[in-house]
């Protein structure tokens, strides 16, 4: 169909070359966030159902190790590393598990995702590729057992929710009967020691915090301090204000200032549920009030965008995951065109980048966005603006090194009304939903087309037509004439634009009428030397 959505352009002569950060940064943010210098760009590296996969997972990310730095990644969110013995079933869904890791066992590392030997060896591997392990951390449930190298959290101490519910500082997990009162001066002390010793053993160099709705946000700061002050850190707080009771000031508070009061607190980032939440329930110009469009830099800092993870969206593998609150799958291009290109520290979700489903898996695109993100140095900081008007949503970021204008879903075709004239195009897709301009130079090449059997009779000629600007954009009217150099056979070069994989068509026209070359598209990746070639 010639409509079919516009691709994109993979750099093949970059292949081989790393897309991190020739110096990486590191730091706080001015108010003491520890987000290590702005720059990173995080994959969460598992989803629901890689507990079990046939491999050991372990296995799998060791071997991605360098392919994952050469994607851009500078982090990779860990699975929980502790022993998990758990099982569970909802018998009116037909479905059970166990062994993910959030209702673990003790901190034996010989889990559901590989043995300890394999954890060391796969940290071993990302760090050697120069990229971070953040480890999935639960504080807050542990499921009972004094086995292996059991974890013995004693009832009738105070140690649990149940044994004193008004003494717990966060929400419970579940009845509360397997939450921890972290307001225990041992349980404390307990992840304080087990923190220092997958920093100092394992190559920790930052955590994910899970259900951080469940303990005060001053818990988390003080294990940090302990344990990796200068490290990366980042909360799970998903919970809306409509669920605070009505007479709670925090009912009539935004998704924006509880994220933003837990990471005042926690002095960590906060994943952007503000985003995720206009994402789910409003349209795309909406996107624009999440944590990372916000105009104080103070809040864009500590935002971690997403679009799904294993707990909101799908999982491959036995009944498909999670799915609590996923993206619908038209929306899935522009959100991560969106998070990847604007401020905040973005993550990638592992079945969006390494998926084995073709119908799903955006490697190509992503990857493309990444080098976007990189080459414009855009930062969880980075000034954006957002312009209304044109439909759909229209941003412009500063990055350090060069700006980008971003169009979704927008009537935007140029963005010379918001900006300069140095303004080239940088990325097309999803059939013009998403348009990215940079200020920079565009590369483009001559390539050489080819339609065969262009039979023809008096007054029709053969054309090239397509998705890129040169070729008309699928308009028989704007289309380009080809020469009967070896008739039927027909060719001619085209200038095309480096920043878009073209598909396009031979087409017969006359004044009168049009016909289209049948089947699928043709496809070429504009570079030095490219030809291609369609047959009537």
């Amino acid at each position: 169909m010639k409509y079919r959505t516009l691709g994109i352009i993979i750099a093949f002569q970059l292949a081989c070359a790393s897309m991190a950060l020739a110096v990486d940064q590191s730091g706080k943010t001015p108010a003491g966030v520890r987000y290590h210098g702005g720059d990173e760009i995080l994959l969460q590296g598992f989803h629901w159902n890689s507990v079990r996969s046939p491999e050991h997972w372990y296995t799998v990310m060791k071997e991605r190790a360098a392919r994952i730095a050469d994607d851009g990644f500078s982090a990779v969110w860990m699975p929980p590393p502790w022993r998990d013995t758990s099982h569970w079933e909802n018998k009116d869904a037909g479905t059970s598990g166990g062994g993910e890791g959030y209702f673990w066992h003790d901190f034996d590392k010989n889990g559901g995702y590989g043995t300890e030997a394999e954890l060391r060896t796969v940290a071993a591997a990302l760090k050697a590729a120069n990229v971070k392990p953040i480890y999935d951390i639960v504080p807050n449930h542990h499921r009972p057992g004094v086995d292996g190298a059991g974890v013995s959290i004693p009832k009738g101490e105070n140690r649990l929710r149940s044994d004193c519910a008004t003494c717990d500082d966060g929400d419970p997990f579940l009845d509360g009967s397997a939450d921890l009162n972290l307001a225990n001066a041992a349980n404390l002390a307990l992840f304080d020691g087990e923190l220092r010793s997958l920093r100092t053993e394992y190559g920790a160099e930052g955590f994910r915090f899970d259900f951080v709705r469940g303990y005060a946000g001053s818990h988390v700061d003080q294990w940090m301090r302990d344990t990796d002050d200068a490290g990366f850190c980042v909360g799970e707080y998903w919970k809306g204000p409509s669920e605070f009771p009505v007479d709670d000031p925090r009912h009539s508070k935004s998704w924006q200032d509880l994220l933003k009061a837990w990471s005042d607190e926690s002095h960590c980032t906060v994943f952007d549920f503000a985003l995720k939440e206009r994402m789910q329930n409003g349209g795309v110009a909406d996107w624009r009030f999440g944590l990372n469009g916000n105009p104080d830099p103070r809040w864009r800092e500590v935002a971690v965008t997403f679009v799904d993870n294993h707990d909101t969206g799908p999982s491959p593998g036995q009944y498909g995951g999670q799915h609590h609150w996923p993206l619908r799958a038209d929306l899935r291009r522009m959100a991560y065109a969106y998070i990847l290109s604007t401020p905040g520290t973005p993550t990638v979700y592992w079945p969006d980048m390494y998926g084995d489903d073709p119908s799903t898996q955006l490697h190509d695109y992503l990857r493309r966005l990444i080098r976007l993100r990189r080459d414009a140095g855009v930062r969880a900081q980075s000034a954006v603006t957002f312009k209304v008007g044109d439909g759909g949503l229209v941003a412009v970021v500063t990055g350090d090194s060069q700006r980008l204008v971003l169009a979704l879903n927008s009537t935007l075709l140029e963005p010379r009304d918001l900006v300069d004239d140095s303004f080239v195009p940088a990325l097309e897709d999803d059939g013009g939903k998403v348009r990215l301009w940079h200020s920079g130079t565009a590369s483009s090449f001559i390539v050489a087309f080819r339609c065969d059997n262009g039979n023809t009779v008096a007054g029709e000629s053969v054309y090239a037509v397509g998705s890129s600007k040169e070729l008309g954009q699928w308009d028989p009217a704007r289309a380009v004439k080809l020469e009967p150099s070896a008739y039927p056979t027909w060719t001619g070069n085209i200038t095309l634009t480096a920043a878009f994989d073209v598909e396009w068509k031979c087409l017969v026209r006359s004044d009168q009428k049009a016909v289209w070359q049948a089947g699928a598209n043709n496809h070429v990746v504009p570079n030095a030397g490219a030809s291609t070639k369609g047959t009537l």
